[in-house]
C-alpha cells in the first residue's frame, strides 16, 4: 500500500487522540447535567481555573501578587520554592473540592427547584466569576504546565509501524501526551460508570436528577449530592486542564476548549458518560479526515472549525437525544 493511504491511517488515529481531549471536557458536562439537569457553562473555566491553580501551586507563585504589589509598592512575585507535581495536583484537587463547596453554599442552595434556565444562568454568571477571580489570582500571562507528562513522538510507536510503507514512509506520529490522555480518559469513564452505576452514592445522584423533590423525601441530602458532583466534575476539569494546559500551555483561550464539548454532547447524549468518549471520538476522528479527504484537497482546508457543528446540527435534527442519550418523554 501506498504511504499516502498510511498518512491516512496516522490522520485516523490522530483523530482519535483528538477526540480523547474534547472528550476529557465533555464528561465535566455530562457529570452535573446527568445529577441535576442543569448544563453548566463553566466547565470550561473550571479546567482553565484548574491549571492556573496548579501552576500556581508548582510554582510557588504568590496568590494575589499583583493586587498586594500594588496596594503595598512590594515586588512579591514567587516564594521561592517548587512544590512536587504531585503534590500539587493533591492540592490542586482539595481546591477544586472547597470551589465546590462554595458554590454550593453560596449559590445552588438558594435555588433548589428552580427552571433549569435560572441555575444556567447561574453558571454563566458563576463562569465570568471564576475567570475574574482566577486572573487576579495568578495573572494572565501564559504558563507552561510541566508534570512530568512525556511529549512528541511516540519513537516506539513510529519504529514498530516505519515499516508498513517502505522507504516513503516513517512511520506513525502520535504524541505521547496524546496517548497518555487517552489512557487516563479510559480509566476515568471507566471509573465514573462504576461509580454511578453501582455504588450508593451513584445511584443517589440519579434519583436527584429524575426528582428533586422525591429524593428529599426519601432522606437524599441534595445539598450533600450537590457538592459530590461538583466536586468530581471540578476533578475532571482538573484532568481536563492538566492535558490542555500540558499541549498548548495555560491561558485564558483554554477557558473556550468547552465550545468543542458541545458537539460531543449532542452527539453523545447531554446524560451518557460512555456517549461522552464515543461523541468525541466521531467528532475528533471526522473533523481530521474530512480536513484531509475533502477540507484540504477542495476547500482550502481550515473546515476542522466548523464540521463538529455541521454534525452536531445534523444530529439535532435527526436525533436531538444524541446516541446514546434518554429520549425526553413529556406528558400531556
Amino acid at each position: 500500500m501506498s504511504a499516502e493511504f498510511y498518512y491516512g491511517v496516522e490522520v485516523f488515529l490522530n483523530g482519535l487522540m483528538a477526540g480523547v481531549m474534547y472528550s476529557l471536557v465533555a464528561l465535566g458536562f455530562v457529570l452535573i447535567f446527568k445529577s441535576s439537569g442543569v448544563f453548566n457553562y463553566a466547565q470550561g473555566v473550571m479546567a482553565l481555573f484548574a491549571a492556573l491553580t496548579l501552576v500556581g501551586l508548582q510554582s510557588g507563585q504568590v496568590p494575589f501578587s499583583h493586587l498586594i504589589n500594588a496596594i503595598f509598592g512590594t515586588n512579591l512575585h514567587h516564594f521561592g520554592w517548587h512544590v512536587p507535581a504531585l503534590l500539587a495536583i493533591v492540592l490542586s484537587v482539595g481546591v477544586m473540592i472547597l470551589f465546590a463547596m462554595l458554590v454550593e453554599k453560596l449559590v445552588l442552595k438558594h435555588l433548589v427547584n428552580q427552571e433549569p434556565i435560572i441555575l444556567f444562568m447561574a453558571t454563566i454568571g458563576l463562569a465570568y466569576f471564576m475567570e475574574g477571580f482566577g486572573d487576579l489570582m495568578w495573572g494572565s500571562e501564559i504558563k507552561k504546565l510541566d508534570v512530568g507528562i512525556p511529549q512528541g513522538g511516540n519513537m516506539w510507536v513510529e519504529q514498530t509501524t516505519a515499516f508498513l510503507g517502505g522507504d516513503d514512509f516513517y512511520g506513525f506520529y502520535i504524541d505521547t501526551l496524546d496517548i497518555v490522555a487517552a489512557v487516563v480518559a479510559g480509566l476515568l469513564v471507566a471509573s465514573l460508570v462504576v461509580f454511578s452505576q453501582y455504588t450508593k452514592t451513584g445511584r443517589a445522584l440519579r434519583a436527584v436528577a429524575d426528582d428533586h423533590q422525591a429524593a428529599l423525601s426519601v432522606g437524599i441530602s441534595l445539598r450533600a449530592i450537590w457538592v459530590i458532583v461538583w466536586s468530581i466534575a471540578g476533578f475532571v476539569a482538573l484532568v481536563a486542564g492538566i492535558m490542555w494546559g500540558s499541549k498548548s500551555g495555560v491561558q485564558f483561550s483554554l477557558s473556550l476548549i468547552a465550545l468543542k464539548a458541545l458537539p460531543v454532547l449532542m452527539l453523545g447524549g447531554f446524560t451518557s458518560i460512555p456517549g461522552a468518549i464515543v461523541g468525541g471520538l466521531i467528532i475528533g476522528v471526522g473533523e481530521k479526515m474530512f480536513e484531509f479527504l475533502i477540507g484540504g484537497p477542495y476547500l482550502g482546508g481550515a473546515t476542522e472549525n466548523w464540521f463538529a457543528y455541521v454534525l452536531a446540527l445534523v444530529f439535532l435534527v435527526f436525533r436531538p437525544q444524541g446516541l446514546f442519550g434518554e429520549k425526553i418523554i413529556e406528558r400531556v
